[in-house]
């Protein structure tokens, strides 16, 4: 567990701007008519049509996009009742969860009212701000009063998370657990050690997915709620039992399954070693769990456990809930949160876990795969899957319930606007995978052993863009896969060194076709059969012959290695002498071309020349209009020496030969990136009045470091790449530490240039 001290966290929350949320204009607002459109007078335009029709708030304010973090701080975390403003940087912090999971704006409101009334009338009177109320942290009985009279009295989505957040990401655990234990949850046998509203609350909904009453147990801090005791709460008396049980180490007793919401260390072993064959625990009070996940495993081996913390397996948290159930009641103008939507986000945890585990994941928390089982049966908190199959499950749910008010019709577009808003996919990007999955072309990957790679393969597969070759032991790459949780199935995998007369005659096939091409380069025929068993010779010759369409490596292979492959195999186009590789970034002000980020290393004025000729080309294939810089240290002729003089010769040429081209050098990236900046300084550059798309760099080191520099430190922009122009025919790379994203983006990229290519040859 990350371990914090008090003068850590009072830094981190005075630091700076005080606090950890503000709040960020989304309209323009520079010129006086940006003003006068957002303000008075043209605000008024909105204000007339909202009052015509209420439900045009959603419309032309941000209303349905806002939730309010609402607590009177009658039981903050385990603080207690400290008071509604003591409670505030909680709810900050509750704020910027949405935001950061959810991409739902919220404002923490401490309203200081403990009379349940009063404080109900003050939310109903603030209601109409926001499409959403979050409440938090207040305490028992009163909370479900509260949210009972609000969800009753308001057309908008409420709900308590402390009660309900709980209950949905435990019950999905549950759920799990039981099937990895080989059981049903109308058989099992549960005790719950708590009595507050989220134990209330999880109980309930454990029993809406097939719990029996009969076959829980609760407990207070008096002990077990028995139907005789007439201390409990109309809450309590529902979950009260007429069994003979006093004690907690009475109901231990072949117990299934143990859910705590109580308090630290109350669980013992000899409690644990009590319990049914492959028991159950949610050990869930935080810090101090009721017993430690050590202690629990040492007792029981065979023990299922989850607890609220993030140093272990199974983490019960509410982040992995209650962003995306507001996500999507809000995405549908919803009136409510309703059963029907808290069960469907329960089923989409769950089936979220039995799922594969996308490599951000597993980088997340230093693991090399995790896979449904004892160790993982709910998903991360990083996931980013939540957003869309938690969102649309409840936005379906809410639509079939009856409580949308603005029903989604399209669902692909939904989901992508989901991954476009928590930056998982870019609008480029999907399309990209549109043009790609209008006609899939066979791609082979040379690294087929390496796991991203193989997650790769079956995504783009999954994806529809590409009928994916693995090379490499098949063996191996079933087993890998296996481990993953991945289904081969549509995926070819093709064994080098399997000894079959069909493998030994395309090899031979092969050679031939390379020694012939090589003959004046000192080949011989069996250095060609050689080079076969390679898995880039290989594979590139199935390229070169038309066994396969597309080819991708660069996860374990040096890139000199690859490249040398690639010229000897494929060869350069007809009109250059040199390729390149591009890496485009995707940010708020829209690509970016940098090149050449992998190829030449230290270009003379012939290669740069190309590069140039090659960037217009590759801004072109991705339907721009091509504006380039050309980099340097210096601004048009003022150093005379080293790459800046060599740029001056290349882009005299570039004018005298390309006259229609807009592109000029040498320039400095912030003179590139800044027109006004630009066109003041530099007026008679041909690239006076356009925005820059493209730069071109004058060696490998300073294209290489600047996209990797982007790629480091944006937090609102994708870097896709390298991307290869220039070769005869697509040869794509990776580089070695690319993710499963990384190289489906580039799948998508070699397919659509398979795709130009044979339209290319047809012409």
């Amino acid at each position: 567990m990350i371990k914090t001290t008090k003068e850590d966290a009072l830094r981190y929350h005075a630091e700076g701007k005080p606090g950890k949320i503000e709040v960020v204009p989304t309209k323009p607002y520079q010129t006086t008519r940006d003003l006068s459109l957002a303000y008075s007078p043209g605000v008024a335009e909105p204000c007339l049509e909202i009052q015509k029709n209420a439900n045009d708030a959603y419309r032309y304010t941000n209303k349905g996009n806002l939730v309010a973090v609402i607590s009177n701080g009658t039981a903050v975390l385990g603080l207690g009742d400290i008071g509604a403003v003591s409670g505030k940087p909680v709810m900050e912090g509750k704020s910027l969860l949405f935001k950061i999971y959810g991409g739902v704006d919220a404002f923490d409101i401490e309203v200081d009212e403990k009379d349940p009334e009063k404080f109900i009338q003050a939310v109903k009177a603030i209601a109409p701000t926001f499409g959403g109320i979050n409440l938090e942290d207040i305490k028992a009985p009163e909370c479900f009063e509260i949210e009972q009279r609000l969800k009753a009295e308001l057309d908008i989505p409420v709900m308590h998370d402390d009660q309900h957040g709980t209950a949905i990401i435990s019950c999905a655990g549950l759920i799990n657990a039981v099937e990895i234990a080989g059981k049903k949850i109308e058989d099992v046998h549960i005790v719950v050690n708590g009595a507050g509203a989220a134990a209330i609350s999880c109980t309930k909904l454990y029993c809406s997915f097939g719990a029996r009453r009969e076959n829980i147990v609760m407990l207070d801090s008096k002990g077990v709620l028995r139907a005789d005791r007439t201390d409990l709460s109309p809450q309590k008396m529902e979950f009260a039992t007429s069994r003979d049980i006093h004690t907690l180490a009475e109901a231990m007793q072949e117990a299934d399954v143990f859910v705590g919401l109580s308090k630290g260390n109350i669980l013992s072993a000899d409690m644990v070693l009590s319990m049914a064959e492959k028991p159950i625990i949610f050990a869930l009070a935080n810090p101090v769990p009721e017993i430690s996940y050590e202690a629990a495993r040492e007792a029981r081996p065979d023990v299922l456990m989850a607890t609220g913390r993030t140093d272990y397996p199974n983490q019960i948290n509410n982040v992995i809930g209650f962003p995306y159930i507001f996500r999507g009641a809000l995405d549908v103008a919803a009136t409510a949160i309703n059963e029907e939507m808290k069960q469907a986000a329960v089923r989409a945890i769950a089936s979220l876990a039995r799922r594969p585990v996308p490599d951000v994941v597993n980088r997340t928390y230093s693991e090399h795969h995790l896979s449904f089982g004892p160790d993982y049966f709910i998903p991360k908190p990083v996931d980013p899957r939540l957003i869309t199959d938690v969102s649309m499950a409840v936005a379906r749910a809410a639509m079939e319930s009856g409580v949308a008010r603005r029903p989604i019709t399209d669902w692909k577009a939904y989901d992508g606007r989901l991954r476009q808003l928590m930056g998982q996919e870019s609008k480029f990007s999907r399309n990209l995978f549109e043009v790609a999955r209008a006609n899939p072309k066979r791609v082979v990957y040379a690294e087929g052993t390496h796991p991203n790679v193989i997650e790769a393969a079956v995504r783009a597969k999954e994806e529809g863009i590409c009928r994916p070759i693995l090379l490499g032991n098949d063996e191996k790459i079933r087993r890998m896969a296996a481990d993953l949780n991945l289904s081969l199935e549509g995926v070819e995998l093709l064994n080098l060194r399997i000894p079959t007369q069909e493998m030994h005659n395309t090899r031979l096939r092969y050679a031939r076709i390379l020694a012939k091409k090589m003959e004046r380069r000192g080949y011989t025929l069996q250095e060609a059969v050689d080079k076969m068993y390679e898995r880039n010779y290989f594979g590139m010759m199935m390229v070169e012959t038309g066994d396969a369409d597309a080819f991708i490596a660069g996860m374990y292979t040096k890139y000199s290695n690859t490249i040398k492959v690639a010229n000897e195999v494929i060869g350069i186009r007809s009109g250059y002498n040199h390729f390149a590789a591009i890496h485009i970034i995707n940010g708020k002000k829209g690509l970016c071309f940098v090149s050449d980020t992998l190829i030449n290393r230290h270009p003379d004025e012939e290669a740069l020349e190309d590069t140039a000729r090659l960037t217009a080309e590759a801004v072109r294939f991705f339907n721009r209009k091509p504006v380039i810089a050309m980099i340097s240290y210096s601004n048009f002729g003022t150093d005379k020496e080293g790459s800046a003089a060599k740029v001056q010769h290349v882009i005299q040429r570039l004018h005298e030969r390309y006259p229609d081209l807009a592109i000029d050098g040498e320039m400095q990236v912030n003179f590139a990136l800044d027109r006004e900046l630009r066109d003041s300084q530099y007026p008679f550059t041909r690239l006076k009045g356009l925005d820059v798309n493209a730069l071109v760099f004058p060696n490998l080191s300073a294209a290489n470091a600047s996209y990797k520099i982007v790629k480091a430190i944006a937090d609102d922009g994708e870097v896709i790449g390298p991307i290869q122009f220039g070769l005869r025919k697509p040869i794509h790379f990776t580089d070695f530490q690319s993710s499963v994203r990384d190289i489906v983006n580039i799948t998508a990229v070699a397919v659509i240039d398979a795709q130009t290519q044979a339209l290319r040859y047809a012409d």
